[in-house]
């Protein structure tokens, strides 16, 4: 009959845990729909999130266990068959700029955002630590964000037998933060690779900074070459320098941004209020934001390598050939590195610790782990000092998880 009127629920993915229920979820529509026509013409109303409720930790990889490939190595054969099919009886093609011992250009502005961006993180983490308090363990490399360390028994170091996995808890600074990574300096990223006698005279510096210089960043201390033609390669592994004796000389440059500089410790400065804080937190966080950013997109361009077995970092086209590998059955390799691709979490790690549902409320509880969530330790502080928890790092700090107030309420949880 027209003018009847049918109620129809909205068929909802609804996550079931601890959190709190949303209005949509239970919300009803009101479709007038004559009865004759009844439900064919009707559409299913699905609410759907913008991000999952949770995600899985980063996985924790034993000394014994070696990195995984970023591609598989099957389907890295794959696609150079592939390739090799596809490129037969077509002519060869130019090699990217890196190849031929250029800079890109276009890449050059990036690199000194990134650089000048890990300077600014690193001088506002130090001011940072003045208000927001984080513990480092005496005897592994696990921190914590918050008044006081958390109470799970997690210390691999030494002696964990006898303090039963417990930590140890000490002030933190800036180097438990941020791990500290470093790589050779080449001077030329095309020349020989860096042999083991070579490892003293050749100088180490911070990773990220390596492929800002080989980027197209020039530093005074630390001086690298510049190509202003392309090389002529003669064999797979062999080239020739292109003749420049026909362009005009070179006038030093001056950079093309200025660089900023670290500010020692004793000239930190904490916020004086609240409000500066929050805005110190938001800024550290846009930093910590552009410079993983802004390093993937070099990496894309200029080659970074890792080793599967241990966290050395070389930023070149293929890795150095020093015998400093001490990880599990190094004896096999003579102490030489197992190269590989690497990722961004290779060049920047991101130490995660365990996230403070309310900072200033109760501690943690060891009974009630399993609902907790994690965070990178930069993002952590920055959000315990006021600023807005970013959508990326949402899954995993689970935020929409309910915690139980005990552990009777916890073990009712299916």
């Amino acid at each position: 009959m027209p003018g009847t009127t049918i109620v129809l629920p909205q068929k909802l993915k609804v996550q079931f845990g601890l959190s709190h229920p949303r209005r949509s979820e239970f919300t009803t529509s009101k479709l007038p729909l004559p009865l004759s026509r009844k439900l064919r013409h009707t559409r299913a109303l699905v609410a759907s999130r913008e991000y999952p409720q949770n995600a899985d930790f980063p996985r924790y990889y034993g000394r014994k266990e070696k990195k995984p490939f970023p591609i598989p190595v099957v389907e890295l054969r794959r696609n150079a068959r592939q390739r090799l099919k596809d490129r037969k009886g077509k002519p060869k093609g130019r090699p990217p700029p890196p190849k031929q011992g250029l800079v890109v250009q276009s890449l050059v502005p990036l690199a000194y955002d990134v650089y000048n961006e890990r300077i600014t993180l690193i001088n506002n983490i130090k001011r940072l630590l003045k208000v927001v308090h984080v513990h480092a363990c005496g005897w592994c490399d696990e921190i914590h964000v918050g008044p006081e360390g958390h109470p799970f028994s997690s210390c691999r170091g030494k002696y964990t037998s006898v303090r039963k996995g417990h930590h140890e808890w000490t002030n933190a600074v800036v180097e438990d933060i941020l791990v500290p990574v470093e790589a050779y300096h080449l001077y030329d990223r095309l020349g020989n690779r860096i042999r083991h006698d070579e490892r003293f005279t050749v100088p180490r510096i911070p990773a990220v900074v390596e492929l800002c210089i080989q980027a197209g960043v020039n530093i005074p201390d630390l001086p690298t070459k510049r190509r202003r033609k392309p090389v002529v390669w003669i064999g797979r592994k062999e080239f020739v320098d292109a003749d420049e004796s026909e362009l005009p000389d070179p006038v030093p440059e001056p950079p093309l941004k200025p660089l900023l500089s670290e500010i020692p410790n004793s000239e930190i400065v904490p916020p004086s209020s609240q409000e500066e804080t929050t805005l110190l937190a938001e800024e550290t966080l846009a930093a910590w934001d552009k410079m993983r950013k802004g390093s993937n997109r070099l990496m894309k361009m200029y080659p970074v390598r890792v080793c599967g077995y241990c966290p050395e970092i070389h930023v070149g086209p293929s890795g150095h050939k020093v015998q400093i590998c001490g990880a599990h059955k190094h004896q096999q390799r003579n102490g030489q590195h197992g190269w590989q691709a690497a990722v961004l979490d290779d060049l920047i790690p991101p130490r995660f610790v365990w996230h403070l549902p309310e900072p200033i409320g109760e501690p943690l509880k060891r009974e009630l782990r399993s609902f907790y969530g994690q965070a990178p330790a930069v993002v952590e502080m920055c959000v315990q000092g006021g600023a807005a928890v970013p959508e990326e790092y949402k899954t995993t700090m689970r935020l929409d998880i309910g915690i139980p107030s005990s552990s009777k309420e916890a073990e009712m949880v299916v």
